[in-house]
C-alpha cells in the first residue's frame, strides 16, 4: 500500500494544535496539545481534541475528537478561562493522566481516561500533602505549562513555571524564577515536598550554562537511555532547546538548540526565514526514528498555531543537532515535484520588513505575509508585497518545466522563481514572470515556464514578487 504524503503542518490546514505533546502508546502515536482557533485574538479559544497516527504510517492522522472541556474543570465552570498547554502520562495503574492549566489561574488540573484517546474525566487539582501547607492546592512559583513524567523506577514527576524576560501589564503575574519540578505521590496528584528550581528563567542564568538560552515556558521531560532530556522554550521564545542530567530532578546542564521556528541559529543563520514567535512542543522516538513536535504562526498573530514536526538526529555523544524547519517534515524524504500544493505549506515566509518577530497582542497583517484561512478548505499566503519571498523545501524533480501559479490581488510587477538563493538576482533564477492584476478578482492561474532546461533533482523552491500593491497565493503546480 502506497503511503499518502504528510507536510508541514502534519495536521490538516483548518486544525490549529500548538503546543504539541507527542507520546506513543500502543503502536500509535497521540499528539496533546492547547486549541488555537483560526483568526482568534486570544491564545487557546477551543477545547482540548487529540489526533492519532500509527507509529508506521505517520500520514494517516485519525481525529479522535473533543477530548476534554474548559468547563469540566470545577473552577472554571462558567466558563471564562481557556485550557493552555497540557501534557499526558501513563499511570502504573493503566490509566492515563492529563495534566494541564487555566489561563493564569493559579492551579494544576489533572483528568484522567481509560484510554490515551480519551475522553477525559476531571480527578483533581494538584496539592500538597495534609502535613505540608495544611493540604492547600499547588499554587506556588506560577503554575503552568505542566509536563509530567513517569520514570522507570515508578516515581513521578511534575514540571512546571513561567519566567519571561519581561512581564505583560496585561497579565500582573509573579514570573518564576525557572522550571520547578516537584515529585508526586502514586495517586498522581498529591506532592511528596515542595517544589524546586530545576533550570533557571533569565533573571537567575548568569553565569550558568544557560546564560543566553534561558528557561521561559514550555515544560517536557524524556529519558533517553540513563540520560534525561528536559525540553523547552528559552527566553527568546521563538527557539525549543534541551539540557540533560543522569538525574530527573537536579543536575541539568545547557545542551543546545533543538529547532527554531524561524531556522535562527540553524547552520548559524542570523536572519529569520520564517514568522518567529512562541514556541512549545517536545521531542519523541517514533517506530525507531526520533521527531521534534514545534509550531508557527499564521494569521499574522501569535494565537493561531499549527503544529509541525521534524526528524531529528541524536549524535553518539547525546547532542542533539538544531534540525532545519521546513514542508516535508513527517513525511521521510522530499516531497513530490509534481502536482499541486498548497501555498499555506510554506516554511518561508520573509517580508519587506527585516523584523519578522510576532508579538502577542499584535496584530502584523499590515505589514507581513501570513497564511491565511479563508474557510476550512480555502488557505493561503497574504500580504505577498515588494521583496517578499515564499519558499518551500523541499521537493524531488523528474524533470520539472513550468509552475503554476494560483493568485489575485492588486499588484503590478514581477514574480521570480528561485531553486537556491532567493536573495539572488533575477538573472540567476529559474523563471520571471510580469504581472498585472486588479483588485476583487477572482483566483487566476498564472503558468511560469522554466528558463532553464527540465530542473532534475532535490531543491527548495521559492517565490519573489517584486514590485507595487501586493498578492495573495493559493496554490503551487509542477508541470512538465
Amino acid at each position: 500500500m502506497n503511503k499518502k504524503q504528510v507536510f508541514n503542518p502534519y495536521l490538516p490546514l483548518y486544525e490549529y494544535v500548538p503546543d504539541g505533546e507527542p507520546h506513543v502508546f500502543n503502536d500509535r502515536v497521540y499528539l496533546y496539545g492547547s486549541h488555537d482557533e483560526a483568526g482568534s485574538v486570544k491564545y487557546c479559544t477551543g477545547d482540548y481534541v487529540v489526533w492519532s497516527a500509527p507509529i508506521n504510517d505517520l500520514s494517516d492522522w485519525k481525529y479522535e475528537g473533543e477530548v476534554y472541556k474548559a468547563t469540566q474543570d470545577p473552577s472554571n465552570f462558567q466558563g471564562k478561562l481557556q485550557l493552555w498547554a497540557p501534557d499526558v502520562a501513563r499511570g502504573k495503574d493503566g490509566r492515563y493522566y492529563l495534566y494541564y492549566c487555566l489561563s493564569f489561574h493559579l492551579e494544576i488540573g489533572v483528568a484522567v481516561s481509560d484510554s490515551p484517546a480519551g475522553p477525559f474525566e476531571f480527578y483533581g487539582h494538584v496539592k500538597y500533602p495534609k502535613s505540608l501547607n495544611d493540604g492547600n492546592v499547588l499554587s506556588d512559583f506560577l503554575p503552568f505549562d505542566p509536563a509530567v513524567f513517569v520514570d522507570d523506577d515508578d516515581r513521578i514527576f511534575l514540571y512546571y513555571g513561567f519566567a519571561p524576560a519581561e512581564t505583560n501589564p496585561d497579565y500582573p503575574i509573579v514570573p518564576s524564577p525557572g522550571s520547578m519540578v516537584v515529585e508526586l505521590e502514586k495517586d498522581m496528584c498529591t506532592t511528596k515536598g515542595v517544589p524546586t528550581m530545576l533550570i533557571p528563567g533569565g533573571a537567575h542564568s548568569q553565569g550558568t550554562t544557560f546564560q543566553g538560552h534561558a528557561f521561559y515556558e514550555a515544560s517536557s521531560m524524556r529519558k533517553i537511555g540513563e540520560t534525561y532530556y528536559f525540553i523547552y522554550s528559552s527566553e527568546l521564545s521563538h527557539e525549543l532547546c534541551f539540557a540533560t542530567s543522569k538525574y530527573p530532578d537536579k543536575g541539568f546542564v545547557f545542551g543546545g538548540i533543538i529547532v527554531s521556528n524561524g531556522d535562527l541559529g540553524y547552520n548559524g543563520r542570523e536572519k529569520a526565514v520564517n514568522m518567529t514567535g512562541n514556541n512549545h512542543g517536545s521531542i519523541e522516538n517514533i517506530n525507531g526514528k526520533w521527531y521534534v513536535f514545534y509550531h508557527r504562526q499564521t494569521h499574522g498573530t501569535e494565537t493561531s498555531r499549527q503544529g509541525c514536526a521534524e526528524q531529528i538526529t541524536l549524535l553518539p555523544n547525546g547532542k542533539i543537532e538544531q534540525v532545519e524547519i521546513t514542508s516535508c517534515g513527517l513525511n521521510g524524504g522530499p516531497l513530490k515535484g509534481e502536482g499541486s500544493y498548497s501555498a499555506a505549506l510554506a516554511c518561508h515566509l520573509t517580508g519587506p520588513s527585516a523584523n519578522g518577530k510576532i508579538i502577542f497582542g499584535q496584530d502584523t497583517k499590515e505589514v507581513l505575509p501570513y497564511i491565511f484561512e479563508e474557510s476550512e478548505e480555502s488557505h493561503f499566503v497574504a500580504n505577498i508585497t515588494n521583496n517578499t519571498v515564499v519558499g518551500f523545501k523541499y521537493f524531488e524533480f523528474t524533470g520539472l518545466e513550468k509552475i503554476s501559479l494560483q493568485i489575485k490581488g492588486k499588484a503590478n510587477g514581477t514574480i521570480i522563481i528561485y531553486h537556491h538563493n532567493p536573495e539572488a538576482a533575477a538573472d540567476d533564477s529559474l523563471a520571471t514572470k510580469e504581472i498585472k492584476i486588479d483588485e476583487d478578482q477572482a483566483w487566476l492561474t498564472n503558468e511560469i515556464v522554466l528558463s532553464e532546461p527540465a530542473l532534475k533533482g532535490v531543491y527548495p523552491i521559492y517565490i519573489r514578487y517584486v514590485g507595487e500593491g501586493y498578492i495573495n497565493l493559493k496554490t503551487l503546480t509542477f508541470g512538465r
